[in-house]
């Protein structure tokens, strides 16, 4: 069976329809498109530490068991990630064994200590929180966690008085918030003004745009860097534009199929750090993280791509 992730509708089908870009059709499509250019990065404001633009998020697509052919295929998804300049990989105990697959393929290519891994906290209670997280850290193998998160503001507080202590203890190098619903923006713009966060993950697509109006524009006044979740609307994206071809302009900004299309939009904001979607599929994850290449849409060309989505 073909592989569905974030997208809903497999990409196999869109190339049927022959509406998918050169991306994935290329023999080489993990290899960068010329082999001095280098992906776009985006700086963390309170470090200055600079991150690749596309990241890899693991909800649903790496809770698989060991050994086996899913998990193959994973190994696959992150080497090539990993050999297009994607480093950020975002997990959380919520998702079954995702850190601990995430652990063992980081062990096994030898990639656990150049990737930037970022994972969640999940629970209530500071002794909870603390064993959870120091779980979080064997199951990535890994002695110092780049991001810590509370995930969907779980007992947030709480959570957040241990990680300050942490991150002062270099247990963890960032700390940050998340969640995942428009809902929830307001939650996290009144923690984004009272703590001292390094980064916020929260929901942002060419469909769902509230992030632009109310946390964009405050993680860059407050200076915190930002991951975006849900950069395909859980498949809605795809659905939309089923058996539809790219208009020629996008030809202006690089875009060789919808997932860039969808993915540009996105990083093209300059206050997105990195957009994090999630795949088991390695065609789907060389083509994701190929977004983060070339030409991206200055302000007038993201308004021509609004308008030309939501006409569809």
């Amino acid at each position: 069976m073909a592989k569905r992730s974030d997208h809903g509708m497999t990409r196999r089908e869109l190339l049927r329809a022959g509406v998918y870009g050169g991306a994935v059709l290329a023999a080489a499509p993990w290899l960068p498109l010329r082999a001095e250019e280098p992906m776009h990065r985006r700086t963390i404001p309170s470090s200055g530490e600079r991150l690749p633009v596309i990241g890899l998020g693991t909800a649903r697509t790496f809770d698989v068991a060991s050994g086996s052919g899913a998990e193959e295929d994973l190994r696959t998804v992150m080497q090539r990630f990993f050999d297009l300049g994607g480093r950020v990989v975002d997990t959380s105990p919520m998702y079954g064994r995702a850190e601990s697959v995430i652990g063992e393929l980081g062990r096994s290519l030898g990639l656990v200590d150049e990737l930037f891994l970022a994972t969640k906290v999940w629970t209530r209670g500071r002794e909870a929180g603390i064993e959870q997280m120091h779980r979080s850290a064997r199951r990535l193998e890994t002695r110092v966690i780049d991001l810590m998160q509370v995930h969907n503001l779980v007992d947030v507080q709480t959570q957040l008085k241990t990680l300050r202590r942490m991150k002062e203890g270099g247990f963890v190098r960032y700390i940050g918030i998340t969640h995942y619903t428009v809902s929830a923006h307001d939650d996290l713009m009144r923690l984004m003004r009272s703590e001292p966060l390094d980064f916020v993950q929260f929901n942002f697509n060419i469909a769902v745009r509230a992030a632009e109006t109310d946390l964009l524009p405050l993680a860059a006044e407050r200076g915190i860097a930002t991951l975006v979740n849900g950069p395909f609307d859980s498949g809605a994206l795809f659905r939309r534009v089923r058996g539809r071809r790219l208009p020629g302009w996008v030809e202006d900004i690089g875009c060789g199929s919808w997932a860039q299309f969808f993915l540009k939009y996105i990083v093209a904001h300059p206050a997105v750090t990195c957009a994090i979607p999630a795949t088991g599929d390695p065609a789907h994850a060389a083509d994701n993280t190929r977004a983060g290449y070339g030409v991206l849409p200055d302000a007038g060309q993201r308004r021509r791509m609004v308008a030309y989505f939501e006409g569809l």
